[in-house]
């Protein structure tokens, strides 16, 4: 599960969205990662395919160390938690049955959840942009004694040949840090065999009207809902150091039935009793009040037999 944090600091399941927030001159407010990549204020502005593959990339190897190290004992090393909220794939099975499925999971930061679908029966193929979070993946799995194969390579550009998996998933991995999410949709029906399923977890869009704070300041709208401008933080020559892009329900439920899948569910995870973690944006306050995490499941439909 990946997200970058919120001005306080996180890999957040989600982000700063729009926050416009500029760091102290003395940088005392940074994370290692901004520090690394010379962080030098944030924006709303375009950002095309391969500046937020590059942001993103680099983004996530110089914050891997520190998002295991604050999230790592949250997501298990190897369980399949879906979001902040704590939703956990083993009560909710939203996949289904995963025992003898060949599964890609995208955006897979250290790989819990491909180790936990191995323990399940599943094939499981973990990919991740960031070599970073790659690394960390290798060595969970070294410890766990659950291998996984790894691959590095973007959402939206997907090694693998047509028809390659049963199911295809995500928590909140890829899908936000792309350009264009239609191309992650397309490429996951080509990669998925016919009555395959694509489940995939991302911030709830209407989240990107509000603050990114988890307190108080963050009940009150202060952007639209409409505004499809990506939010960008930047270094002193305006080069993108990390990248973050907003789609509203519409536009997911668009380029999922564009690349010939159906939706076939959209879960809103409540915020469970007594569950009192803070993570970035999420918390017992905003998550009361209104949804964080939408899920998405979707089916690619049988190919009709030949001369219908």
């Amino acid at each position: 599960m990946n997200a970058h944090p919120a001005p306080s600091g996180d890999t957040s399941p989600q982000t700063q969205q729009g926050a416009g927030t500029m760091p102290d001159p003395d940088g005392s407010d940074l994370s290692t990662a901004e520090r690394v990549l010379g962080t030098a204020g944030a924006t709303k502005r375009a950002a095309g395919a391969a500046e937020s593959r590059t942001a993103s990339r680099l983004w996530w190897d110089a914050d891997a160390d520190d998002y295991q190290a604050e999230h790592g004992p949250f997501l298990g090393r190897d369980d399949f938690v879906w979001c902040p909220e704590g939703l956990r794939e083993e009560e909710a099975g939203l996949l289904g049955a995963v025992h003898g499925k060949r599964v890609l999971e995208v955006g897979c930061g250290a790989a819990s959840c491909s180790r936990w679908l191995v323990e399940q029966g599943a094939r499981a193929v973990a990919l991740d942009i960031s070599g970073g979070m790659l690394r960390h993946a290798a060595a969970d799995s070294e410890r766990s004694g659950v291998e996984v194969p790894l691959v590095q390579a973007s959402a939206d550009l997907l090694p693998f040949a047509d028809d390659s998996f049963d199911l295809v998933c995500s928590a909140f991995g890829g899908v936000p840090f792309v350009a264009d999410s239609g191309a992650v949709m397309r490429e996951v029906a080509r990669v998925l065999r016919p009555g395959g399923s694509w489940v995939f977890a991302v911030t709830h869009p209407m989240r990107w009207m509000f603050p990114d704070d988890p307190g108080p300041d963050g009940l009150t709208v202060t952007q639209s809902y409409f505004d499809r401008t990506p939010y960008v933080e930047v270094d002193g020559a305006d080069r993108a150091t990390y990248v973050e892009h907003h789609r509203t329900l519409g536009d997911y439920v668009r380029q999922i039935t564009t690349a010939g899948m159906r939706l076939v569910d959209l879960v809103e995870p409540e915020w469970p009793e007594g569950h009192t973690q803070v993570w970035g944006q999420w918390s017992p306050l905003r998550g009361a009040l209104f949804p964080g995490t939408a899920i998405f499941r979707c089916l690619l439909d049988q190919q009709a037999p030949a001369g219908t």
